[in-house]
């Protein structure tokens, strides 16, 4: 259950949709984070932008079908993380 109350500002987005809208929602979550590796977006966001993409997405998917998991977090600075493996680049460390 959700608290309503807490006001999120960075976010981990995992998505297994089928493949006629994997673009679109690629395309989608791209406009709101970082791309970090295959279907997984991260990023600070406001509140508002949190609730403009979960609402974009729900039109693009059919949830019978696709999946989208949105974990939120206050900070980057409250929880840990630990890299096991090689990273794939980023869409941004491509181009630069």
């Amino acid at each position: 259950m959700e608290n309503n109350n807490i006001k999120y500002n960075y976010i981990f987005l995992f998505y297994d949709v089928k493949q006629k809208r994997v673009n679109k929602v690629f395309k989608k979550c791209k406009k709101y984070l970082h791309h970090w590796q295959n279907s997984v977006f991260r990023g600070e966001i406001t509140q508002a932008k949190i609730i403009e993409l979960e609402n974009e997405l729900k039109k693009i998917i059919v949830p019978e079908e696709d999946f989208i998991s949105i974990i939120k977090m206050v900070s980057l600075n409250v929880v840990g993380e630990t890299i096991i493996g090689t990273e794939k680049s980023t869409t941004e460390e491509l181009f630069m």
